[in-house]
């Protein structure tokens, strides 16, 4: 699936190439039955791992972060793949998707994970320094369903689309860095 070569900028080891391979048929035997995942085949499993992964070519590093929305496993499941030193949260409401999440937990032996079958509103007892989602709400939503489960100095990385700019004005945030991607926008904000 990926050569060295390609995940090189990540500083990624063959350990995360192998649990990208094993997710990988996971998610298709899983997303058959399941409709976990848009789109199935590799060349798009491919690009949603590296979608997942990019940012951590320009974010500060971080000891946990939670994940809002996890659905399939991205960003949140790939990012501690990635990180597998940082505890990570992948907080799932809908409990087919939790299955899948703890399914490849226990297969790939990802310690770092815990899967919580919440909306992140109901998450209780958690405190993470990166708050991460993709395609879940607006940022505005997000920043204010979030607000139980960040510290003072908790960051945000949130993979947005088109509609970013609209969606920045409303929030009226300061202080974000803004890197672009073919059609995403990662939308970082400091904490």
């Amino acid at each position: 699936m990926f050569t060295k070569e390609e995940l090189i900028d990540f500083k990624l080891d063959s350990e995360f190439i192998n649990r990208c391979e094993t997710f990988t048929s996971l998610l298709k035997q899983w997303g058959k039955v399941h409709n976990l995942s848009g789109s199935l085949d590799d060349e798009s499993i491919k690009e949603n791992i590296i979608d997942s992964i990019y940012p951590l070519s320009f974010i500060d590093s971080f000891d946990s972060f939670a994940d809002i929305g996890t659905g399939a496993g991205y960003p949140g499941l790939i990012l501690a793949m990635a990180n597998s030193d940082a505890k990570c949260y992948l907080i799932e409401p809908r409990l087919k998707r939790v299955a899948f999440l703890n399914f490849v937990k226990n297969t790939l032996k990802l310690k770092n994970v815990e899967v919580i079958a919440k909306r992140v509103e109901d998450v209780e007892g958690v405190n993470v320094d990166l708050i991460t989602s993709r395609a879940v709400t607006n940022t505005k939503l997000l920043m204010d369903i979030t607000e139980t489960i960040k510290k003072e100095n908790s960051s945000f990385l949130f993979y947005k689309g088109s509609l970013l700019n609209d969606e920045l004005e409303e929030a009226k945030i300061n202080n974000q860095k803004i890197v672009k991607r073919n059609d995403r926008n990662y939308l970082y904000i400091k904490g």
